[in-house]
Parts: structure tokens; sequence; C-alpha cells
């Protein structure tokens, strides 16, 4: 009986998760899609000289309202997770066969980063936009931060110090699985860090200021590394200077 009482509860989070999941996403899109819709509404209330002159009107504020609607599908995201509590736990271990109310929260969180990428992110991205996008759901990032990434992820356990440079489709994540099992950790860069493209930086990594991870590199979970150096490699080792001017001739990361 006990069994099957525990099997009834998790089939019911797993059933509440889905249904409150897709109830706040087609709230959090009616929200986004309404200034585009107000739009259209207005402008089919003006007079045109012709139906074709109507079309092409339209057809020019296309991009600019999927643009606003990409904004807003940005902050009503962020504020309405966060308001909700849709977060991912610091420095903890949530076992996926479980289906805990921890680990399904970060489930819809991590679903509605995933929907904001889709549906924003290539527009947005390596603008400031992107980083008052990441920073209003939760990250802590720094002055003059520059993310060209979309594979960045639990924002609320980055945090970022001044002049950040995340290379494209750098890997950044606050989150592993292993074993049926989702670990969480802190992601600390420092000021003036730079992550080279394609990079993977794995959970509970801390990297000193004014530290340069090379292109295509890997660092490991757990990993610290020394301010004023540059590491390359998988996983990555640290390199003297001769070996980092050579690397810079190569090309840039």
């Amino acid at each position: 009986m006990s069994l099957m009482g525990s099997r009834s509860r998790k089939i019911g989070r797993a059933v509440w998760t889905v249904w409150s999941g897709f109830v706040v996403e087609s709230i959090i899109f009616a929200a986004s899609v309404l200034p585009a819709v107000l739009f259209w509404a207005w402008h089919f209330r003006w007079p045109y000289p012709s139906n074709g002159v109507r079309i092409f009107v339209l057809a020019l504020a296309f991009v600019p309202a999927y643009l606003l609607f990409a904004f807003g599908l940005m902050v009503f995201s962020a504020l309405i997770t966060r308001l909700l509590g849709w977060r991912s736990p610091p420095d903890t271990e949530m076992r996926i066969g479980d289906l805990e109310w921890p680990l399904l929260r970060w489930t819809r969180y991590m679903v509605s980063q995933h929907i904001v990428r889709l549906f924003a992110g290539a527009f947005y991205r390596s603008t400031p936009v992107w980083s008052f996008y990441l920073k209003l759901d939760g990250a802590r990032l720094g002055r003059g931060v520059f993310v060209n990434s979309l594979a960045l992820m639990d924002h609320n356990l980055l945090d970022f110090g001044d002049y950040v440079v995340i290379g494209s489709d750098v890997h950044l994540s606050g989150h592993t699985v292993e074993a049926g099992v989702v670990k969480t950790g802190w992601v600390r860069l420092g000021n003036g860090v730079t992550v080279g493209t394609g990079s993977v930086i794995g959970i509970g990594v801390t990297v000193g200021e004014n530290t340069q991870v090379g292109a295509l590199s890997v660092v490991p979970k757990h990993r610290r590394l020394e301010a004023n150096a540059t590491y390359v490699g998988v996983p990555v080792r640290r390199i003297d200077a001769p070996e980092a001017a050579a690397q810079t001739a190569l090309g840039p990361p």
C-alpha cells in the first residue's frame, strides 16, 4: 500500500508539473504577444487606399512586432518564474526518480529558459538586452558583461564579475546529471574573465580575475582556476606566457 501511495504521489506531482507549466507558459506567451495583437487591431481600423498597401504595411511591421514579442517573452518569463520560485537550488543533489518538488521546480525553470532561448535568443544574444535578461532571470552580472552563447543554464547559479566575455557556443551550466541524479553548483567568474568559443564550464567552477580559458577547452566541475592566467585543453591546464603567446598567434579564441 505504501509503495502504491508513493507511486500515486509521484504521478500526481508529475501531472501537476506538466499542467502548471503549460498554464504558466501560456500566460507568458499571451502577455508577450499582446502588444503585437493590439497593434494589428489598431492597424485594421486605419483606412488604406487598397488591401495591397495594408498587406505591405503589415509585412513591414512583422519584424518589429516579433522583436517586441521576444523582448516581452524574456521579461515576463523572468518575472513570473521569480514570482513562483522556480529556481535551481544551489549545491544540492536531486534524484530524478524521486520526483520531489525541488526537482520539479527546477525542471519548470529549465523549460522556461529553453523557450526563451528558442524564441528570443537568436535575436538578442551578444547584445546588452541578453545580459539584461540573464540578470533579470537571476544571474549576478557585473558591468560590461558580454554573452554570445545560448547555452547558459541555471541563471540564478551564475555569478560573473565586471567585463566578463563569454564566447560563441560556450556551454556553462549550474547543473549536471550523473547516474540519475541532478547535481547543482555555483559558477563564479571573476572580473575580466574571457571564455573562448565552444568551451565547457562545469558546475562548482571558480575562475580568478583576468584569466582566459581558451577555445574548445573543458573546465571540469569544482575546479578553481588561478587569476591572471591562461588555461587551455581538455581538461584545461595552465600554460605559461610563451605558450599563451603562441596560442594567440594561431588565432583568436
